[in-house]
């Protein structure tokens, strides 16, 4: 774990000082290999779709582990992986370029860039708040998440699953799309519950919580791969939505697009902070032990 903490500190850092890394991020030979599997359908094309490049990124791994200096090869590899996973563009280079926009139209360009699935994002706070919520959730926190549970070939399996799961341009059959998205809602699910109860922390607890529970309440029993993480969404938008009564007796503004980014913004800050202190509090207490 105190590696891919050290791994994951090491690759936010370099996304920070160069975004332009996620952008290098191909996956034109996992689009081939999707195609070579044509003749099968349903979840059995998905399966081997996703399990052989995990067993393939697991035995590498392995590998390197045998090797001369194999521990700083596991290293260097599981960095490439979790660089490779992270994107398609880096997260906070999306929001800085609609702050640094130069007026209405181009910002609203700009925030289409958030969305994974094609959508149109609406200018306003609260399709804002929802997009950027969904753009953390899977460039950054899902990704983090199963690197943190199984390495590198966590974080592999959660950015193919998204690919295979979310991306139209991959011919897929019927069932072959069903069983993608349902693979893909799964693996976002408990990434999704754990950034729903931290953004809950470091946010308005009332109103994120409130927007949880009645989700849940309304939801299906399979809706945690039928229908995805709806709950994070409606979180985020209850969020926006709240008016926060200040110390003078006014509410705080929360229509201005602009300003709920940078209010957002720093709330998934300091949900990313939470999660690390949260793991490197694990790592400490496995050396204390």
């Amino acid at each position: 774990m105190a590696i891919r903490l050290l791994v994951a500190l090491i690759v936010l850092g370099l996304l920070h000082v160069m975004p332009q890394l996620a952008r290098w991020r191909g996956d034109g030979l996992f689009r081939r290999w999707v195609a070579q599997l044509a003749d099968t359908s349903g979840s059995g094309r998905v399966l081997l779709a996703l399990l052989v490049p995990a067993v393939l990124c697991a035995l590498l791994s392995w590998l390197l582990g045998h090797l001369l200096l194999g521990d700083l090869l596991q290293l260097l590899f599981s960095l490439a992986v979790l660089l490779y996973c992270f994107g398609p563009r880096e997260f906070e280079a999306d929001l800085e370029a609609i702050l640094k926009a130069p007026d209405g139209a181009s910002r609203e360009a700009a925030a289409q860039n958030l969305s994974e699935e094609g959508e149109t994002i609406a200018w306003n706070a609260a399709a804002l708040g929802v997009a950027i919520a969904y753009a953390a959730l899977r460039r950054r926190f899902g990704v983090l998440l199963w690197f943190f549970l199984l390495g590198p070939v966590g974080a592999l399996l959660y950015r193919l699953a998204q690919t295979l799961g979310r991306d139209d341009s991959l011919r897929l059959d019927s069932g072959s799309r069903t069983a993608a998205r349902y693979a893909a809602n799964a693996m976002d699910w408990p990434a999704a519950q754990l950034l729903t109860f931290t953004l809950a922390v470091v946010g308005h607890w009332e109103a994120v919580i409130g927007a949880w529970k009645r989700w849940h309440s309304q939801a299906a029993a399979t809706s945690w791969y039928s229908a995805g993480p709806g709950f994070l969404g409606a979180a985020a938008q209850a969020d926006v939505l709240i008016d926060i009564e200040a110390g003078d007796g006014y509410a705080e503004e929360h229509s201005d697009p602009l300003v709920e980014l940078v209010r957002l913004r720093g709330a998934l800050l300091r949900a990313l902070l939470a999660w690390l202190s949260v793991v490197a509090l694990i790592v400490l207490g496995a050396w204390v032990n």
